[in-house]
């Protein structure tokens, strides 16, 4: 039995996003392909997420000098503790779907947030004594649903796509040895088609979950 985590980064629903929508027509293909997996939905705009701010920085400080856990902030204690749950969280699943939209050429900050909590030294990766990078998901998979109102798959707008880009570098970083993309192009751009595009999507997100 595998443990996928549904990473989603989107105010919206299915009804109204078609990331959302290709996203969520994937892991239910997924659900029922594979029934023994278990599925947790982390959404990221309705789960507490810390940003890595100076309360963060205090709580690790004072830990590492030795203070006791129950001798930091509230604040301090909070986040440490959010901070350490997502990043156990996340290294003991198996598989990781991200669903995001395509803003201002990236993805939306609270997926940076999240990336932040879960790049944790001695969990994702680890340094060498040389001090070289080693990634420790070296056993997990990755899928990257992205929608992008225009068309950013070819150069050289491509090259002004950041957000699956960011992700593909991260994922290297952790050592995971599997990371695809499926995107939704154009259906912004190209209004009198943007139908035919999300049933196309759909149709890929299915065909993927049955192999993912």
């Amino acid at each position: 039995m595998a443990k996928v985590l549904y990473i989603t980064a989107h105010p919206h629903d299915e009804t109204q996003s078609y990331s959302m929508a290709v996203g969520s027509t994937f892991i239910e293909s997924y659900k029922a392909v594979n029934p023994q997996d278990e599925v947790i939905a982390v959404d990221l705009y309705k789960q507490y997420i810390p940003y890595i701010d100076a309360d963060v920085f205090s709580g690790w400080g004072k830990l590492r000098s030795g203070t006791e856990f129950n001798q930091l902030s509230k604040e301090e204690q909070d986040k440490v503790t959010r901070l350490a749950e997502l990043s156990d969280q996340f290294v003991q699943a198996d598989k990781y779907v991200f669903v995001t939209p395509f803003w201002n050429f990236s993805y939306p900050p609270i997926m940076k947030a999240y990336i932040d909590a879960v790049s944790v030294a001695g969990k994702s990766f680890r340094y060498t004594e040389q001090g070289q990078p080693v990634g420790l998901l070296t056993d997990k998979k990755a899928l990257h649903i992205q929608a992008r109102g225009g068309f950013y798959s070819e150069a050289p707008a491509s090259e002004l796509e950041m957000g699956h880009r960011h992700l593909q570098v991260i994922m290297n970083f952790f050592g995971v040895p599997s990371f695809e993309g499926l995107f939704v192009e154009g259906h912004n751009k190209a209004r009198d088609k943007a139908q035919e595009i999300k049933e196309d999507a759909l149709r890929r997100a299915k065909d993927l979950a049955q192999t993912f």
